[in-house]
């Protein structure tokens, strides 16, 4: 894997990835296909809106259907009928949080099933092994993400054990694909940062950070990322984990983070809900019933080219398949086609302007969340 920086406009990065099996132009989001599947998208649908990447989670394709069945047929890019490049999750923060059903040793975890109840261990090793099987083009380590709230000795000692296992699977790699490191250390700066100079010495093709999204405040979020990606390498990917609200990758790009994923653009379409560059509409309501507009007049996807909203509500009221595939279509479009925007405005050295125009219409709410942690940073800057 090579990465290459192409223009920045600040601290946002527009740059490529290039793997054995395309080119990842960035800042990049890649949908989640959890169970080797984008729920309700097919493969053909998911070209046509200019995915470049996917996700994958190892730690429920490890239970289900399991290493056998995915090798016998081929390895997952076949197995899902998907010839772009595919990241593979370790599954790290799906194993923590079945709370009693697991328990952490140094060697690894050990875990009861939530399908069956059976038990199983995962260990670093086994993890890219099992990665490596799958034949994903970027695999993750196994890392230990602490919940919030946590115990500043508790975040260390994961911290320690992240470190640890991220050794440990990197010695096991066969080069198969590239093969990422994940920063720990909750909400604690000196021990994020430690987390990062660790990772950058044991050496990985890029850099995530995990361990946010944990039902942390936004403006602690926040705080970590506006510091973090200082200590990671500028001539690696930085990979921002589960992170998904738009106004969230915004921010997140402004402080030079290259990749995303997120399941709440599926995850809203089937609960009848539309990012719209006006803000999330929720397709339900009441007043849409007798709508002849598109879901956002401004969407150039099929979905708002050729159905109604009242229509769409009709679909979704009814539980028809069609209208969360419809929902699910349009979210993807809206996600993607951020994206472009966004490289675009760093590429013409404007993503500044672009981010706040965006927020003034899509939500005043993280117009002030912005602009009240920016004044904060400044003042703290000035101490």
């Amino acid at each position: 894997m090579t990465f290459n920086l192409i223009s920045s406009s600040d601290r946002a990065r527009k740059g490529e990835i290039d793997v054995e099996r395309g080119k990842i132009s960035t800042p990049a989001f890649a949908p989640t296909a959890t169970q080797a599947t984008v729920k309700g998208v097919s493969s053909d649908e998911l070209y046509s809106l200019s995915a470049e990447i996917i996700l994958v989670n190892a730690y429920h394709l490890y239970l289900r259907p399991g290493e056998d069945i995915i090798a016998k047929l081929g390895g997952i890019h076949s197995f899902m009928n998907w010839k772009r490049p595919i990241l593979s999750d370790s599954g790290g923060y799906q194993i923590f949080s079945l709370a009693g059903l697991r328990k952490v040793t140094e060697e690894g975890v050990r875990f009861q099933s939530h399908i069956d109840g059976s038990y199983h261990l995962i260990t670093p090793e086994s993890s890219i092994k099992f990665q490596e099987t799958l034949g994903t083009d970027i695999m993750m380590v196994l890392d230990e993400c602490p919940s919030y709230p946590c115990t500043r000795d508790h975040a260390s000692k994961a911290k320690e054990r992240t470190t640890r296992w991220a050794r440990r699977a990197k010695e096991a790699t066969s080069f198969q694909g590239a093969v990422f490191g994940i920063v720990q250390g909750s909400m604690n700066r000196d021990l994020r940062i430690e987390s990062a100079e660790e990772l950058i010495e044991i050496g990985f093709d890029g850099y995530a950070v995990g361990g946010l999204s944990v039902g942390e405040p936004k403006e602690l979020t926040y705080e970590v990322l506006s510091y973090i990606t200082d200590f990671l390498p500028k001539t690696k990917p930085r990979y921002l984990m589960g992170f998904g609200p738009p106004e969230d990758i915004l921010f997140a790009v402004e402080q030079g983070f290259d990749l995303f994923d997120c399941v709440m653009p599926t995850r809203h379409g089937r609960t009848g809900q539309a990012f719209t560059s006006s803000g999330l509409l929720n397709v339900r309501n009441a007043v849409y019933a007798r709508s002849q507009e598109p879901i956002d007049p401004e969407c150039k996807c099929q979905s708002c080219q050729e159905y109604s909203l009242g229509y769409i509500r009709h679909l979704i009221h009814r539980n028809e398949i069609l209208g969360t595939r419809l929902l699910t279509l349009h979210n993807l479009h809206f996600y993607l086609r951020l994206m472009k925007l966004i490289r675009e405005a760093i590429a013409e050295g404007r993503f500044a302007q672009f981010k706040k125009d965006f927020l003034a219409r899509y939500c005043n709410e993280f117009i002030r969340l912005d602009t009240n942690f920016h004044e904060l940073s400044e003042k703290s800057d000035t101490k």
